[in-house]
């Protein structure tokens, strides 16, 4: 038996990435392809009245100029995937003259070349009948969220046990605090981009898609075509963050432009367009209050949050979902409400929701520590629950005291003076800060497929996809020790519609989900490999499956070590390889019954120049209890990603809107700062070992999310041990602390 899981492999892709052969999605050039650019709104909100298109037509190379005047009437079947918001309806492009934000697409030119598409979109003249745009979230009226109103939903308008409010002003120590987070842009390495070709009715889509079963089904119901007409292919993708878990706008385009053209198109949006349409981490508002005794116990939490989202979509996140169980508190009362704006429909990033929401309280959480004069991790600590108090079940399994433990001694936080202003390095000030972390184990049915080849390799197939967490590699070491083969003998492929279906690779599920699919389909692979080998004229002729055991990718007859059959000889006795299906969902009494999260604790270093204010995230470390590592190094590598993230999101992310109009005025990387590599500290990530069988199947928890959600508390309460000066608004800037 192989023991792949729990090993530090380098990535099976990375010679491929390295050397350029990898291809991402614009980079599937088709013969005789057209170059398609799209055609932004300039007005926040309006009506087009004229587009004058005849002059850019006679433009040299263009082919055709594309609009609600001339486009194909799409049906646009009733269709909404996993990843949709559950209330609203997704934007049907180019099919009427409205325009409910700016960056809309309202045509697109396709032309010979690129040159020429460019040249010919900015020439197109638009004349629009505008209105003045809401996008200003603290001016605007907040609403109930439709469907947080639904049984089972894990998004929920309003909870309470106890009475919070009457507690919170019983309490001698409190907090009562504002917090607000800036929109976030996602902003991966590789922009959108698709490829769209068709053959006749059938299309082919080479497109940046973290759901590529979603894409098609998607495109199949814009079109009113078969989903099984249409193939989505994305073998690699360049960064996401969420940003490619919706098919979008120009996905529709593309495949709209070639069929009016009659020739394969190729549509890749630029930096500035992917801050219009391709979704955003939405504007939140958090009040959030907390009160306790003197020695430290919480007796009240509140936690009212409201987020943006569009007018023509209702996008929901679990903004408030952490607080109910982090702490021991026996009365809480948690308020989700939504703030309708003329902007594009907000999406998942990194963290949604929890790493909002639990920046509020964690920050709250340090504001009342002070105020205790009490040890922040001393207050975490007594306030440790034995059970999750929201739903009063059990913890599959709760490690938040290692944690603790762990990043606390690998920090030094025992080093840390507790008075503000306190530590110097030099002339610079330095501040220690720490957060709690959390997100949810969250696990959709997912399938896979697996194929024993007469060379003794092994062929596995899911419609998976991989962003840069090591899907490849991970899928291939649970295939690997579930077969019993080396994984060089090993070759996992994904990225393809027409592969075994899965959820979306996002939300920290596709280890849990696919990789338990994958374990499914190899052991379906080996008992039918098994019952081949026990027929007539094979040396295990005759055995019953109770009789034989596999090892090292052998099948033996149990207690003897005579030679066993490889795979390899079972399929080439068969005359063709040998399949295995498997699927995987989790049992609905278990999941009903266990409260299942990941935990997490965050410990972050700041030094800030006492003359100038500059910000520098000197430090941080992070202890994770997330179930089995399947492969330590892609796991520090997922953990480290996301503390940079979270660092962006605490000291340099935001995307400013004119509120004139509703245009992001800093759509660019010169204004939209992100962390680079001057921007990354020292960086260590620590796993607690942690066994937990009731996830799923391989007992992991998935690390994305989670890796980035605490990080900006973290950093916010660092800042305010370093100086004194407490900011309440994301990201903290030099003009925050002069």
């Amino acid at each position: 038996m192989t023991t792949s899981i729990g090993t530090p492999l380098p990535r099976v892709d990375g010679h491929l990435k390295v050397t350029g052969q990898a291809r991402y999605a614009a980079e599937f050039n088709q013969q005789g392809q057209a170059y398609a650019v799209i055609v932004g709104s300039t007005a926040g909100l309006g009506r087009i009245e004229a587009i004058d298109a005849a002059s850019v037509e006679r433009m040299p190379g263009v082919v055709a100029v594309i609009s609600h005047l001339n486009a194909q009437r799409l049906p646009y079947d009733a269709y909404r995937g996993a990843i949709d918001p559950p209330a609203g309806e997704r934007l049907h492009v180019l099919q009427d003259a409205e325009v409910r934000f700016f960056g809309q697409p309202v045509a697109i030119v396709v032309a010979e070349t690129l040159d020429q598409a460019e040249y010919a979109a900015n020439a197109l003249k638009i004349t629009y009948a505008i209105q003045p745009p809401a996008v200003d979230a603290h001016s605007a009226d907040k609403v109930v969220p439709e469907t947080a109103r639904r049984p089972g939903s894990r998004v929920h308008a309003d909870i309470e046990r106890g009475d919070a409010t009457a507690a919170l002003q019983a309490a001698p120590v409190k907090v009562d605090l504002e917090y607000v987070i800036q929109r976030e842009n996602h902003n991966p390495m590789e922009p959108h981009a698709t490829v769209a070709a068709w053959n006749g009715d059938r299309l082919t889509l080479w497109s940046k898609s973290q759901f590529v079963v979603n894409e098609q089904a998607e495109i199949a119901a814009v079109f009113g075509i078969p989903p099984e007409n249409v193939e989505v292919i994305c073998p690699f993708i360049g960064g996401a963050f969420g940003t490619s878990l919706r098919t979008w706008p120009h996905v529709t385009l593309a495949a709209l432009a070639a069929r009016h053209v009659n020739r394969p198109v190729k549509l890749v949006l630029t930096r500035k367009q992917m801050f219009f349409t391709t979704g955003h981490r939405p504007y939140t508002i958090q009040r959030m209050a907390i009160g306790a005794t003197t020695d430290g116990k919480l007796t009240s939490i509140i936690h009212e949050g409201s987020g943006e989202t569009s007018r023509y979509e209702e996008f929901m996140e679990a903004l408030t979902a952490v607080t109910s169980f982090t702490y021991s508190c026996p009365n809480v009362r948690t308020s989700y409400r939504l703030i309708p704006l003329d902007t594009s429909t907000p999406t998942y990033m990194r963290g949604p929701g929890e790493a909002s929401g639990v920046h509020a309280m964690e920050c709250a959480m340090d504001e009342l520590a002070y105020k205790l004069n009490m040890d922040p991790l001393e207050l975490r600590r007594i306030n440790e629950p034995s059970k999750d108090e929201g739903r009063n079940v059990p913890f599959s399994s709760r490690s938040m005291l290692k944690c603790y433990d762990i990043g606390a001694e690998r920090f030094g936080w025992n080093r840390r003076t507790p008075e503000p202003r306190s530590m110097r390095d030099g002339r610079l000030l330095i501040g220690y800060g720490m957060a709690t972390a959390s997100y949810p184990c969250l696990f959709a049915p997912a399938n896979a497929r697996v194929r024993l080849m007469p060379d003794g390799t092994a062929e596995v197939e899911a419609a998976a996809s991989d962003m840069g967490p090591g899907t490849y590699t991970s899928m291939t070491q649970v295939a690997s020790d579930f077969l019993g083969l080396p994984v060089e003998r090993v070759k996992f492929a994904l990225g393809r519609s027409n592969f075994p279906a899965t959820p979306p690779h996002g939300g920290s599920m596709t280890m849990a989900s696919v990789g338990s699919a994958v374990r499914a389909a190899c052991l379906e692979a080996q008992e039918k490999a098994m019952a081949a080998a026990a027929r007539d004229g094979s040396p295990l002729s005759g055995l019953q499956p109770d009789h034989l055991e596999w090892r090292g990718g052998a099948l033996f007859v149990k207690g003897r070590d005579q030679a066993g059959l490889s795979y390899q000889e079972i399929a080439a006795s068969s005359g063709a390889p040998i399949f295995g299906e498997g699927s995987a969902a989790r049992d609905a009494e278990t999941a009903s019954g266990y409260s299942m999260h990941a935990f997490g604790a965050v410990f972050a270093e700041v030094g800030i120049d006492p003359d100038v204010a500059t910000i520098r995230v000197r430090r941080i470390v992070g202890a994770y209890g997330a179930g089995k590592v399947v492969n330590p190094r892609l796991a520090a590598s997922q953990c480290t990603g996301g503390m940079i993230g979270g660092i962006g999101m605490a000291i340099m992310e935001r995307t400013v809107l004119d509120r004139r109009n509703g245009r992001p005025v800093n759509a660019h990387l010169a204004d939209y700062l992100v962390p680079v590599n001057l921007d990354t500290p020292q960086l260590e990530a620590h796993f607690v070992d942690e066994e937990d069988t009731l996830v799923n199947p391989l007992g992991v928890k998935g690390l994305g999310e989670i890796a980035l959600v605490g990080v900006s508390p973290a950093v916010a309460n660092a800042i305010y041990h370093a100086t004194g000066n407490r900011v309440h608004e994301l990201p903290i800037m030099i003009e925050n602390l002069l």
